[in-house]
């Protein structure tokens, strides 16, 4: 689809255009990456298009959200007040447990977020907080998931428990 760069400050024609291709966004003026509206649209049409919103709109929490709903991966482009934000960390872990790795140091210790994120992808367990790569159910959890998880377990005796009953 072509995009006429000179109208990348038209919120009319932007619009227009990304409601086709949310894609499309990455042309629009640095104006309109920050207009809700447009980059919502986008989204709608494309959850990867969070990757081309401005600054602004990657610390909205709606749109972050909208985005995440669609495809959990964009969550490596909230901004870091938000990748501290429990309730989105857990939307994209649950859709892709290795957002895990964009979760702030406290959400990495946290265990709603961590044990969705290894119920998703069990080898994940490797960006958990020592303390919760410790836990019980979080260790079964992402070895039920994948059995190569054991190797991230820090509890040297429940990796050995873990091992065995894996034989």
């Amino acid at each position: 689809m072509e995009f006429d760069e000179e109208k990348a400050n038209n919120k009319e024609y932007v619009l227009e255009m990304v409601k086709k291709q949310g894609s499309l966004l990455d042309y629009a003026s640095d104006e309109l990456k920050n207009d809700k509206e447009v980059v919502l649209a986008a989204i709608q049409q494309d959850g990867n298009a969070l990757e081309f919103a401005g600054k602004k709109l990657k610390d909205d929490k709606e749109v972050v959200l909208e985005s995440i709903k669609k495809v959990g991966w964009t969550a490596c482009y909230v901004s870091s007040r938000l990748s501290d934000d429990k309730e989105v960390m857990l939307d994209a872990v649950k859709i892709d447990g290795q957002e895990l790795y964009y979760a702030s140091k406290q959400l990495r210790d946290d265990y709603d977020v961590v044990l969705a994120a290894v119920k998703n992808k069990g080898l994940i367990l490797k960006y958990a907080s020592k303390r919760l790569r410790a836990n019980r159910e979080i260790a079964e959890a992402a070895v039920a998931n994948d059995k190569r998880a054991i190797e991230y377990i820090s509890d040297e005796s429940l990796k050995e428990e873990l091992s065995k009953e894996e034989e």
